[in-house]
């Protein structure tokens, strides 16, 4: 942690200045000027000529000399002292012939060279003033306010404070605002303290000002307070001010710094609704104003007084009450746009001027300036997401809250930090999912659904067991320890689903290694467990002597590192990771990882029907169980084959485009690339996994590639042949994907696993089986224009022209479908 002083954005010597002199002024009289006396200094100085200084001191006219200490004997000659300046300035002008070595001063440190840059460069002293420009700008902050300046800077309030939750800093946003800065330097005691003429003699009451304004700006800030609070609590990752490239920003999500400023975090919200409805009583009694003045001032008012509602109670037992508070704050989002008209901004009452006030040790920035636009879109949005993410409270497993947040987090515009750090408190909070299931019952649940219904491992009568030899005991504790274990990877995950998409992404390549623990530990248990368990391996249909296990925990882990790894890829589409030439491989990758995903799922459904069939009485409630389990694996199942379909015929389809490329005969080389080093680029997360292993290069290439299966005798025959085949098989893969996605959109919220969130699932299954159709017309464009190529002795790029949408460009973000056109004759 950076010292005081340092975090002030003070110097040590400052510092020390500024400690010594604060401890001279508490002392006595007597002692404070003695103190005083001792920080008196003596100016002296001398006149060099030939080596003897005349030492003069200040005041006396008497000479003498004295042999001060040798000067270095840089640039010194045996007649005297050698004048450097012109061949100083020739060097710094790039005037000399020939380069001479760098002289530098043992005693100038980097701490000195950057001090220097420092000092005097408007890029990084606060403190630097141009020519004429004054240190302070001439704003005063008691003016008399029209009240359409009111409104203006009510507007201007509400664009820095939506530039702060978009990522900006409160010193390049908010902390500008000089009404602000007079109500919050210093810190106030009492809220009576918060006043613009704190400073100043007491003035004459102006109600625009001192009224309306003043409670508009305490609740702002105040909401401000709650939104830090949030979001501080919860696990974000913070803008650093070092990071200037877009990729680092764009994984990057807040700035919590106040700068040694305080939010009102004293105070009760409670106030701050009394001063705007005090506010909204003073506007409504002021007939003398046009009505839509009024209006104005009124809909904004009653806008903060609701958001500051909606943002200090967010963690409410009532989820309709809270649903109603940011539907209420969207109401009036319309009249914020209707009632604009009459707003005059007041651009003077913000300066980054104010930047030198602040605690800060990082250099200037200049002003955010959102547009009131911008701000009215990212509003809504906000107000829309916040009213949805309370849908998340209705519990119905584990499985609804992760469709859940998986699927509320892809919708675009991304939602923003606020809300994706409220998600993250509402699934879990004090040590609670959703505020009343444990971490124990929610992996259990999860354990029932997907593993073990109606089984002994986790029947609830285990732990009334106090036999340490009944076998139910030693599986109680065993089970209690497993979950006490994978709560931790469990939760990690519903929490890297929370993050914006590249932390997400990059999360998941950390999670999915903390996964094959969980696997590997959950083996050793299983094995444990059977002498408790007292299984029966399946034997039949396989050779003499092999016998395969259940394994139902290490199944249960291995199924959400499958999850996890699918994941992965594609968000790396969704990212625009990867270049043109590696979609073929990725999308390969993708089906692989879906297949394996579709055998471990057909393994897990036979031991749980074989034990379903082994029960011979079968109550209603192990019925509900093996049936809810049943359901479920068979969903998961179609999900997992409707990816590996469409993601075979993306493969198929990208990999005749290129080999017989519509943008150029291949595409350009890399200077610092190769295929197989940005393979093992993208198979770095999986390395450690010890199942499913990852693809070796060359497997990838021959699977993706159209040139190695043909004759040397009719190479170029043997190529189009291919390449019809694989149009053939990428149609094909398409038709069945796409039939697959209907069956999955045409389940029930329940079945689907989907309840909290039908709406945002179902839109997102409608936009892959468009992405389905447009696959099948891509495919049958590239068929018609290989034709034609071939009919006219051309090439594909001759004939067709191909365009790869971006993302936020396509129909789904995990599936890009290339634009293909046909170049008429």
């Amino acid at each position: 942690m950076a010292p005081a002083w340092q975090a002030a954005g003070l110097t040590y010597n400052r510092y020390l200045a500024v400690a010594a002199r604060a401890v001279r002024r508490s002392l006595k009289e007597q002692p404070r000027l003695q103190a005083e006396r001792r920080g008196e200094m003596d100016l002296r100085f001398a006149k060099w000529t030939l080596h003897i200084a005349a030492e003069r001191h200040p005041g006396s006219s008497e000479q003498h000399p004295s042999q001060l200490p040798p000067r270095p004997k840089h640039g010194v000659t045996d007649n005297g002292v050698k004048l450097i300046t012109s061949e100083f300035r020739n060097a710094a002008s790039g005037r000399w012939s020939t380069t001479n070595p760098l002289v530098k001063d043992p005693f100038f440190t980097l701490f000195e060279a950057v001090g220097a840059l420092e000092i005097m460069d408007p890029k990084m002293d606060s403190g630097f003033l141009a020519e004429g420009e004054p240190l302070e700008d001439a704003f005063n902050v008691l003016k008399e306010l029209l009240p359409e300046e009111v409104v203006g800077l009510m507007d201007q309030m509400l664009c820095h404070e939506m530039a702060w939750h978009m990522g900006h800093p409160l010193s390049t946003s908010l902390f500008t605002s000089y009404h602000l800065d007079r109500l919050l330097c210093p810190n106030p005691k009492r809220l009576e303290d918060a006043r613009f003429d704190r400073h100043e003699q007491p003035s004459r009451e102006d109600g625009l000002l001192h009224v309306i304004f003043r409670a508009y700006c305490l609740a702002t800030v105040k909401c401000c307070n709650f939104v830090h609070q949030r979001i501080s609590t919860e696990h974000y990752y913070e803008v650093s001010v070092c990071q200037v490239k877009l990729l680092l920003l764009m994984e990057e999500d807040f700035v919590s710094n106040l700068y040694n400023r305080r939010l009102l975090d004293d105070f009760d919200a409670s106030n701050m609704q009394q001063l705007i409805d005090e506010a909204l009583s003073f506007a409504e009694g002021k007939s003398a104003w046009d009505d839509g003045l009024r209006k104005a001032i009124s809909v904004r008012l009653t806008l903060r007084r609701r958001l500051l509602i909606a943002m200090g109670s967010d963690l409410g037992p009532d989820k309709d009450a809270q649903i109603r508070c940011w539907k209420h704050c969207s109401e009036l989002l319309p009249a914020l746009i209707e009632t604009r008209v009459v707003s005059k901004p007041v651009k003077a009452a913000f300066s980054i001027k104010i930047q030198r006030r602040l605690a800060s040790s990082v250099p200037p920035r200049p002003m955010v300036e959102a547009t009131f636009d911008e701000t009215h879109a990212f509003l809504a949005n906000l107000c829309r997401d916040a009213a949805d993410v309370y849908r998340v409270l209705d519990y119905h497993g584990s499985s609804n809250i992760l469709n859940f947040a998986y699927t509320f987090q892809s919708r675009k515009p991304e939602p923003s930090i606020y809300v994706r750090c409220l998600l993250q408190s509402l699934i879990f909070h004090d040590m609670k999912v959703l505020g009343s299931v444990t971490i124990t019952k929610a992996v259990h649940d999860d354990l029932e659904e997907l593993v073990l219904p109606a089984d002994i491992l986790l029947d609830s009568a285990n732990a009334n067991v106090e036999a340490p030899h009944d076998p139910r005991f030693q599986m109680a504790k065993e089970m209690r320890a497993f979950m006490l274990r994978v709560g931790d990877p469990f939760l990690d995950m519903f929490r890297a689903v929370c993050m914006n998409r590249p932390r997400m992404r990059r999360m998941l390549c950390h999670l999915v290694s903390d996964w094959e623990s969980v696997q590997l530990e959950a083996e050793n248990l299983d094995v444990e467990l059977r002498k408790y368990t007292r299984e029966k391996p399946i034997t039949e249909g396989h050779p003499s002597g092999t016998e395969i296990w259940s394994f139902p925990l290490s199944s249960w882990a291995y199924y959400y590192k499958l999850r996890q790894m699918e994941w992965i890829i594609q968000l790396g589409f969704e990212l625009d990771i990867y270049q043109n030439d590696e979609l073929p491989g990725m999308y390969w990758h993708l089906s692989n990882v879906a297949g394996a995903k579709m055998q471990h799922l057909e393994r897990i459904q036979t031991f749980v029907t074989r034990r379903s069939g082994q029960i011979k009485k079968l109550g209603m409630s192990r019925q509900a169980s093996f049936k809810r389990c049943l359901s479920f694996l068979d969903v998961i199942f179609l999900e997992a084959s409707a990816t590996q379909r469409f993601a075979i015929a993306l493969s198929k389809l990208h990999t005749v485009l290129s080999v017989r490329s519509p943008m150029g005969e291949g595409h350009q080389p890399l200077p610092y690339s190769t295929a197989e080093l940005r393979h093992a680029l993208r198979m770095r997360p999986f390395m450690q996994l010890s199942i499913p292993e990852p693809a070796p290069y060359a497997e990838l290439a021959a699977a993706t590639s159209i040139r190695s299966g043909a004759a040397q005798d009719d190479e170029q025959g043997s190529i189009e042949e291919q390449a019809m085949s694989m149009l053939d098989m990428a149609d094909e893969e398409a038709r069945m994907g796409r039939k697959e996605w209907e069956a999955l959109g045409k389940l029930d919220a329940k079945t689907a696993r989907c309840v909290s969130c039908e709406e945002f699932w179902r839109g997102s299954v409608k936009d892959i089986i468009r992405a389905c159709i447009a696959c099948s017309i891509a495919v049958a464009t590239t068929r018609k224009g290989m034709q034609s190529a071939i009919a006219v002795g051309g090439r594909l790029s001759d004939v067709v022209t191909a365009d790869m949408p971006r993302a936020g460009q396509r129909y789904h973000d995990f599936w890009i479908v290339p634009k293909l056109s046909v170049q008429k004759a």
